[in-house]
This record gives structure tokens, C-alpha cells and sequence, in this order.
């Protein structure tokens, strides 16, 4: 195992930014940055022994700044929805900014996914980004210093850490962003990877993606993926493809699960993602449509397939689901491992 440092450019406050890139035996790489404390590339062996770079990114600094679609982003301190940016936490009302149709979305417009993390720790093997968020930060209560570690493995295994003990009780939902494309981040549409999701319900949302409903059995419906389907028959039922949660587990701690299998359409490249969380956002990408930096390619719809382990969206709302509220009595951890392998 192997950590190196590189350059990655000014921000536009003048600090210097670096990639941090782990390798491993295999010729496995993850890139990562402090700005976001973001993915920018990960390096894998494909079926027929050449690495590609399956993970969509930019080429500098100042592009996570902006935070363009969340790419490879830690997002936070609650990500997806909250209905009418508000919510209640013993007896206060919280105000959010108001950043998608009436409604607050990861916690937004200054979102945690385009500032400047601090690197707290490095081995060989591992990188760990911090960042301070204090009372009040984006609306939200109490103190809190997120960490995530990234950490690769000799069996080419990328383990996503987030932890933190907050000061009060307070909310928190984070996830990592990073969109994935197995036949290499520049091949274009990942309409021909196939998808598989052990979930049996899902939550149905209205056109402003608020959770309508609880736990719904996915049997009968398109958002059955227990086994595999390729996504352009999943694009079929449903133009704009997935940008939905999958419930994965109604109670609020839990060992690690095998949640979903994702397979390039031709690079024999799956990969297998487990995780703690109750919850998986599966975004397709249905409304990428700008450019991106990293090696001159553009990535429009159907880009790239997020994987976003996290709590249930508007869970604030919500006191039966699984809980987002974390204090010093009850830390938050949580643990996302993407396996790759090849068929």
C-alpha cells in the first residue's frame, strides 16, 4: 500500500489543495480532495487488465468548489430532502434556506460539499478529512466536527467512514457523492450497466422528491431491482431514470449489509456496495447535463449511477423511521465499503 501527494491547484481563496492517492498492489487508486473532501478518481482493473477510472471528477480544485452536481462530494449535515426547509427538535422550530422548489436539499446553498476540509490523518492506506461545523451551520443546532476516512484495501475495496460526536443533539444525514461509471468516467451513458438492489420497499415521493409515503413493498412496481435489470429497461418505466431511496433497514443501527451490485456494460467491472446505513439513494444521473473538466469529458444524462448510503429522506419529518438525531450520548457512524471485482 502505497499514499502519495500531488498538486491539485489554488481555491479561490488562495489555499493550496492536493490530491491524496492511495494505491494498492493491484494497481488500484482512489484520488481524493480536501475541497469537499471529495473523490476525484478511482483507478480499478478492468475484465481484460487495463485500469480505468470509474468515477466521475473534475481537474482542479476550484470546480469541487462550485460543487457542480455533487460530484464525488461529502455531503452534508443532512443530506437530501427536508420538507419546507423546517423542522422541530425538541420544542424549536429550525429554519433552513429555502434551495429546491419550497424545500431544503442536502442542506444547501452553502452545502459541506464546497468547502475546505482539514486533513486530520494519512497511512498508507488510509486518508481522514475533518471539518469544524458550528452552532447554527446551515440552520442546524449544536456543534459538530464530521470526519471521513477513506481507506483502500489489497482487495480492492474502498471503505467510506463518517464519524462524529456532536456537542448537542442535532441532526445529521451524510453521504458520499461520488458517481460511478464502470465502463470508464468518460465512456458516456451508463444505460447498458445492469443494477441489482437487495431492498424489498421502497419510499414513492411526489415531483418535488418528498417522501409521500413510508416503507412501500417494491413487488409489481418498476423500483423492483432484487434481481438485476439493465438500466436502459429501467429508464423505460421511468424516464429520468432512478432518484429514489431504498429502505435497506427500519431500525437505526444495524451491522454492514450487502445493499446493491452495480456492472459495467462492458468492462467486466462490478462493483458490490455495503453498508450500515438504513437507507440508499440511487441517482442515475437523469438531470446531469453540463460539462465537467477531468480529462476533457462532458458528462450528460445517464452519466454516471450515484450510490448515496444515507438515512431516509425527509426523516426529519418523520419520528417512526429510523432517527438522524445524534448527540454525546449517541455518536454517529456510519460505514459504506464499495467492492470492486471482475466478472
Amino acid at each position: 500500500m502505497e499514499l502519495c501527494m500531488l498538486p491539485f491547484g489554488l481555491t479561490t481563496d488562495g489555499r493550496e489543495a492536493h490530491l491524496y492517492v492511495l494505491s494498492n498492489a493491484s494497481g488500484m487508486t482512489v484520488a481524493v480532495t480536501e475541497v469537499g473532501a471529495s473523490v476525484v478518481g478511482v483507478r480499478v482493473p478492468s475484465a481484460r487488465g487495463e485500469l480505468l477510472d470509474v468515477a466521475l471528477g473534475h481537474a482542479s480544485a476550484r470546480a469541487y468548489e462550485r460543487a457542480h452536481a455533487l460530484i464525488g462530494a461529502t455531503v452534508g449535515r443532512v443530506a437530501n430532502r427536508t420538507a419546507e426547509a423546517r423542522f422541530t427538535l425538541d420544542g424549536c422550530e429550525y429554519q433552513l434556506a429555502v434551495n429546491e422548489n419550497a424545500n431544503n436539499n442536502h442542506s444547501g446553498p452553502d452545502m459541506w460539499s464546497g468547502r475546505f476540509w482539514e486533513l486530520a490523518d494519512t497511512g498508507n492506506s488510509h486518508v481522514t478529512f475533518a471539518l469544524h461545523s458550528p452552532d447554527g451551520d446551515q440552520g442546524f443546532p449544536g456543534e459538530v466536527t464530521m470526519r471521513v476516512t477513506y481507506e483502500l484495501t489489497d482487495d480492492n475495496q474502498l471503505i467510506v467512514r463518517h464519524e462524529a460526536t456532536p456537542e448537542a443533539r442535532t441532526p445529521i444525514n451524510v453521504t458520499n457523492h461520488t458517481y460511478w461509471n464502470l465502463d470508464g468516467h468518460a465512456s458516456g451513458s451508463t444505460l447498458e450497466h445492469s443494477l441489482s438492489i437487495d431492498a424489498a420497499c421502497y419510499l414513492p415521493v411526489n415531483d418535488e422528491n418528498i417522501p409521500t409515503a413510508g416503507p412501500t413493498p417494491v413487488e409489481g412496481t418498476p423500483f423492483d431491482l432484487r434481481e438485476a435489470r439493465v438500466l436502459s429497461d429501467v429508464v423505460r418505466d421511468l424516464p429520468y431514470g432512478l432518484d429514489h431511496n431504498f429502505c435497506l433497514r427500519t431500525d437505526d443501527d444495524g451491522p454492514l449489509v450487502h445493499a446493491a451490485r452495480l456492472v459495467g456494460g462492458n468492462s467486466g467491472i462490478a462493483l458490490d456496495l455495503l453498508t450500515d446505513a438504513p437507507g440508499l439513494q440511487v441517482y442515475m444521473a437523469g438531470w446531469l447535463d453540463r460539462p465537467a473538466e477531468k480529462d476533457g469529458a462532458a458528462y450528460g444524462q445517464f452519466g454516471g449511477v450515484a450510490l448515496e448510503t444515507q438515512h431516509w429522506p425527509d426523516t426529519l419529518h418523520h419520528a417512526d423511521w429510523p432517527s438522524v438525531i445524534y448527540g454525546p450520548e449517541r455518536p454517529f457512524s456510519q460505514t459504506a465499503v464499495f467492492a470492486f471485482s471482475t466478472l
